[in-house]
């Protein structure tokens, strides 16, 4: 108050001096004395720079609109110590505070910064600003227990000096301490808790360089500046000998008898080693230069105002002798200059410094001298990549170790698991589980594995999706070689047949047989033989649908056939005997009707099939792990089984009727092998239909290819064996004589 109304005794709201006012205020250091004298000058929007006082309160310009600060606002700090966190992987850390508005603000924004980067904290204690033994024993017994290896303390020196003390007295080393700029350049922590500190890694302001800072502090003298108590005291105090001047001894008597020991005038403190001669760490007094020369140039800016153009009404400027507070603020926020460190200096609108700290390393070097070592640098303003910059390298950590230590409540889970967080833990503490089958984690700590997409299956690792292998009954492997090779073999048999009743079709065996029925019979395996090659290959859309279709029309023609041979011995037999109406139907006409109608019925089954639903291929990614097996889907499974069972119901009529013929004459005794080869073919297609059913992929096709094989051979075998064994040799067996006599006598045994 005195320095707003200038005298002693002050008058709220009056300024009783006609001098110019003062221009601003610089400080103060602590925020909990900035905050009353600026809520204070901003009534009467004084200036107030401080160099010190980073509590993110003051950023209020709404409470505090005449403060700015040279340094940043302690938001900015917690987000960069957030960073930090996050740059070393720490994800599981304790944070000490001390009570204040410095320490509970900072804490606070701290907390919700680190949390949001996933960073758990185990826990949270808050530091008395008055002393008290027993909170103070508490701290050190959860920190002796604590597993987090990385605590951040946000505090300032004096606050948190008993707290270390007590744990450096019990031992508690291998912790690694994160200091707020509270503390993190105190001499007199490092100096008594050497083995607990060391390592250090400190947020601090920018620190500078201010040219001739040197010279002026040791030209300072009490004869320079006798009005100055402050130097007075300190040269009293360094030198030990009182100024005779302020303590009124000028007896020489006195002086002669050595009871109070003068300063002669002579001394310097270039003679002595003075802390505060050490020019390597000037982070407040440069801050403090930093605000003098802001108001320097505001200052200036106010002087250069030309009227008409200045920023007030109208155009107006104010004038150095007589301006307001108000006016001189202006200026200042709107400061912008290169100091001689070559730094730039600015304020932002709510009256912060810009954002940016240099991060510091306790090292011990020489032996017990102790160095605040730069390392890093995090910088608001910068660029993302360039925010937060850290040399490793340089940093020594806790135990003089090299190496970061890791500070986590669960290790991380490497790719191929995901985390599973432990029921009543932090989010931070987890168990790590391998990924389930199809799944993949392709990175460190995934919450969730990926599935991978349906032609594609995990490796043995699970961290990536390798294509999954094809199967299909394939040539290149032995099983569909073997039924490749017999598929062939097989053919081979009906040709050679086919070729030998050429050769003896005029010989009575052949035509006791039906010899063109034989020869459209033996064309029917020969192409149902051949039906089982399709299957056997990659499938695709056309083979699908020729397989199932020429398997189905070929077969429906063999069986018709093996059905009119058997209708026609059976009618052949009733035509012998006397005044017997069957003889008009005896003829190739007959049988030529009961194939061409018995195989019509199957080829529109066929059509009706490929219009309402054809067979197409398709991959099948779930039936076996890590496999895609290619195949044929048949459409419409309802055409499928009408195709199979129409085939199955003309195998068994033939077979009853074969069956019921087996004991007529000799002549035409074609009817007992028709019945054997029935009895193959159906027993085989009845035995298919739960082979099928439960396989799959490439043994579901090996399974009808055997099927068709084995019931082409079957009826080859039961019906042109036989035949050919009498044609090739026994010749004396293929004659009319032979055949009627056979017939004649056997009829004769019978009645």
């Amino acid at each position: 108050m005195h320095l707003l109304t200038g005298q002693e005794e002050p008058v709220p709201n009056f300024r009783c001096k006609t001098h110019p006012p003062l221009a601003a205020l610089i400080g103060e250091d602590k925020s909990s004395l900035s905050i009353p004298l600026a809520r204070l000058l901003g009534v009467y929007r004084f200036p107030q720079i401080s160099f010190a006082s980073t509590v993110s309160v003051l950023s209020d310009t709404i409470q505090f609109p005449s403060f700015l600060r040279t340094v940043p606002s302690d938001d900015l700090q917690a987000v960069g110590i957030a960073k930090l966190m996050i740059h070393f992987k720490w994800t599981w850390i304790g944070i000490l505070s001390d009570e204040s508005d410095y320490g509970q603000q900072g804490t606070q924004t701290l907390k919700a910064e680190v949390e949001k980067a996933g960073v758990c904290i185990e826990f949270l204690l808050g530091i008395p600003t008055t002393y008290s033994s027993k909170r103070t024993e508490y701290i050190a017994d959860v920190i002796g227990m604590s597993t987090a290896q990385v605590i951040v303390v946000f505090s300032s020196y004096y606050n948190f000096h008993p707290i270390i003390q007590e744990i450096s007295r019990r031992n508690i080393t291998g912790k690694t301490w994160i200091a707020s700029d509270g503390w993190s350049t105190d001499y007199t922590l490092y100096t008594s808790f050497l083995n607990t500190l060391q390592g250090v890694l400190g947020f601090s302001n920018r620190r500078g360089n201010m040219p001739g800072f040197r010279d002026f502090l040791t030209s300072l003298h009490p004869s320079k500046n006798p009005k100055d108590i402050f130097i007075q005291d300190f040269w009293e105090e360094m030198f030990g000998c009182k100024l005779p001047v302020r303590n009124n001894l000028q007896d020489i008597n006195v002086r002669l008898e050595g009871s109070v020991q003068f300063c002669g005038g002579n001394e310097s403190l270039l003679e002595k080693d003075v802390l505060f001669l050490d020019m390597s760490d000037l982070t407040s007094s440069y801050n403090a230069y930093n605000a003098a020369y802001s108001i320097a140039h505001a200052i200036h800016g106010l002087i250069s105002c030309k009227q008409g153009k200045g920023p007030f009404v109208n155009g107006s400027c104010a004038t150095v002798d007589n301006f307001e507070p108000w006016q001189l603020l202006h200026y200042i926020k709107h400061v912008r200059f290169t100091n001689n460190n070559g730094e730039e200096v600015f304020y932002d609108s709510a009256g912060n410094a810009p954002g940016i700290y240099e991060i510091t390393n306790w090292q011990i070097k020489r032996g017990e001298t102790l160095q605040f070592v730069k390392v890093g640098r995090f910088d608001f303003t910068a660029s993302v990549r360039k925010v937060l910059i850290i040399n490793e390298s340089a940093i020594l950590w806790n135990g003089a170790k090299r190496k970061v230590p890791l500070s986590v409540c669960s290790n991380s889970c490497p790719p191929g698991y995901r985390k599973a967080i432990r029921p009543g833990k932090p989010l931070c503490c987890f168990d790590c589980i391998l990924c389930d089958e199809g799944e993949i984690s392709n990175q460190t700590d995934m919450t969730d594995c990926l599935k991978c997409l349906d032609e594609y299956w995990p490796n043995e690792q699970k961290n990536k999706c390798i294509k999954k292998s094809t199967e299909f009954l394939s040539y290149q492997e032995p099983l569909g070689a073997a039924l490749g090779v017999a598929a062939v073999t097989i053919a081979v048999v009906p040709a050679i047949i086919l070729l030998i009743f050429i050769m003896y079709r005029n010989t009575p065996i052949v035509k006791a047989n039906n010899r063109e029925l034989s020869y459209v019979l033996l064309i029917a395996l020969l192409f149902s033989v051949f039906c089982a090659l399709v299957f056997i290959g990659q499938p695709m859309n056309v083979t699908c649908i020729i397989r199932q279709i020429a398997f189905g029309i070929v077969f429906a023609l063999s069986v018709s056939c093996i059905l009119a041979k058997t209708i026609m011995v059976v009618l052949a037999f009733r035509a012998t005997k006397p005044n017997s109406s069957m003889k008009r139907w005896i003829g190739p006409q007959l049988g030529n009707s009961i194939v061409v109608s018995s195989t019509s019925v199957q080829l529109i089954l066929c059509t009706v099939w490929l219009c309402i639903s054809p067979p197409f291929v398709e991959r099948n990614t779930s039936y076996k792990l890590g496999t895609i097996i290619i195949q044929c889907n048949e459409g419409s499974t309802t055409a499928f089984w009408c195709m199979l069972g129409y085939m199955g119901l003309m195998a068994i009529v033939s077979f009853v009727v074969a069956f019921l013929s087996r004991k007529l004459p000799d002549s035409f005794n074609e009817a007992n092998y028709i019945t054997f080869s029935m009895l193959v073919f159906v027993t085989v297609w009845l035995s298919f239909i739960p082979a099928y059913l439960s396989t799959k992929g490439k043994y579901m096709v090996a399974v009808e290819v055997f099927s068709i094989l084995s019931s082409s051979a079957g009826l080859i075998s039961c019906i042109f064996f036989p035949k050919c064994y009498i044609i090739l040799l026994r010749p004396d067996l293929n004659s009319k004589e032979f055949l009627m006599g056979r017939g004649a006598s056997r009829t004769n045994k019978r009645k």
